[in-house]
């Protein structure tokens, strides 16, 4: 069943009302040449065998789609997972930063700057700067630089330079801020790699963009393994949201397929220290894009909480803000304790660690009405490497066995 809307941009930038460019003038430069050559670029034949032939031969690609046999009997369904942690760097993000870099390149540009919550964006920028030989400098939250030491070690291993942000609330937000700060200073001879489908128009679509090789491949091997290319639900956890809108993307506008994205839930939505952002949102503009922002009644930004880094922060990309108005995506809502749990169940059947962002996903598992028969997709964004400390903190006690009874 197809839906005769898209749920993709529209030559303005926008998914619905939701998108745009506010930028300051400084910035119209770089986004107006951005926008002006962005999809002639990615789509010349130069840059497509250059950016294949890396995903192939230095990402890894493709990811395998497993039947999670253990975990698909417990919870009484057949259970996928899209394995974007085997990717090299551990996650997804490396699809969009070897897609960037190619196109900074492009564009002439010889400086990088990025920023990074759980760190996974930051390492795989810092990875494909030291491939491309150019200057990576790293904005991050010095919460989230004590909470994610591995990835800034593997970072400086990689000649980075890792930055910390001391304003706000540590996180996310604050280091998008100083990132931004920094092109606005530097907007000649810089590009900004975002992490996310976050910012202005066009690096939501364009991140999407290069997010859409995991939809693209899971096609294919969902036809392979089950006989037919599309599953009924397709989980994915939803921070800024890139993982979700390339697992997401082939099937937006195919009815057939569920959508769900997990949103973090933290200590509770209504606790104070959330980060869903989609239930407690309204609409308000935050880093170049209108969207849906957590806001106080005045419309300034409130700051949200997750044990996991890379879901705490306080708006959403654009696409996802439409998904959900539109009601194409379901929303749920995850804690940090279900979370955990997830985790724990993940590794104790299937022998995976996720990450905590992924975890969030697996742990919605839990709140729908599946059938045997069902087909389920779980976007595996990304490995628990970075979460162990995080994790070893939790570890269940021995009388707390998983089972798949």
């Amino acid at each position: 069943m197809k839906n005769n809307n898209s749920y993709k941009v529209d030559s303005n930038g926008f998914y619905g009302p939701y998108g745009g460019a506010f930028i300051p003038e400084m910035l119209y430069p770089n986004i107006r040449e951005l926008e002006e050559q962005y999809m002639e670029i990615i789509y010349s034949d130069a840059f497509q065998e250059e950016y294949r032939g890396l995903l192939k031969d230095f990402v890894g690609r493709p990811t395998p789609l497993y039947h999670a046999k253990r975990l698909s009997a417990h919870f009484h369904a057949n259970i996928f997972l899209k394995r974007e942690d085997l990717n090299h760097t551990g996650a997804h993000k490396i699809n969009n930063t070897v897609g960037q870099i190619i196109l900074a390149r492009h564009l002439g540009k010889h400086r990088i700057i990025a920023e990074t919550g759980a760190g996974q964006h930051g390492v795989a920028t810092a990875t494909v700067c030291a491939l491309a030989g150019l200057e990576c400098i790293v904005y991050m939250g010095a919460l989230d630089v004590e909470r994610q030491a591995p990835n800034v070690r593997k970072m400086q291993m990689l000649g980075a330079e890792v930055r910390p942000v001391q304003s706000g609330n540590k996180t996310l937000k604050d280091a998008t801020n100083e990132a931004i700060r920094d092109w606005i200073n530097n907007p000649v001879d810089t590009h900004y790699i975002i992490g996310s489908v976050v910012g202005p128009h066009p690096y939501p679509d364009m991140v999407t963009r290069f997010q859409s090789v995991i939809s693209e491949e899971m096609k294919s091997q969902l036809q392979e393994k089950t006989g037919r290319d599309y599953p009924d639900y397709l989980l994915a956890c939803v921070g800024g949201g890139s993982n979700a809108a390339g697992a997401y993307y082939h099937y937006m506008d195919d009815l057939r397929v569920k959508l769900v994205s997990v949103e973090a839930a933290g200590l509770g939505v209504e606790s104070g220290q959330s980060a869903a952002t989609t239930t407690l949102g309204r609409d308000g503009i935050i880093h170049g894009s209108r969207t849906l922002l957590m806001q106080d009644a005045d419309g300034q930004i409130t700051e949200p909480y997750s044990i996991s880094a890379g879901l705490d922060y306080p708006g959403v990309g654009p696409i996802h803000a439409w998904l959900n108005r539109s009601g194409r995506a379901e929303v749920v809502n995850v804690t940090d304790q279900q979370a955990l749990e997830a985790a724990f169940l993940l590794t104790r059947l299937e022998g995976i660690i996720p990450a905590l962002e992924t975890a969030h996903a697996l742990a919605a598992l839990e709140q729908l009405d599946l059938k045997e028969d069902h087909n389920v997709v779980i976007n595996l964004s990304g490995r628990g490497d970075k979460d162990m400390d995080a994790y070893s903190a939790h570890l269940p006690g021995e009388k707390k066995k998983f089972t798949t009874d």
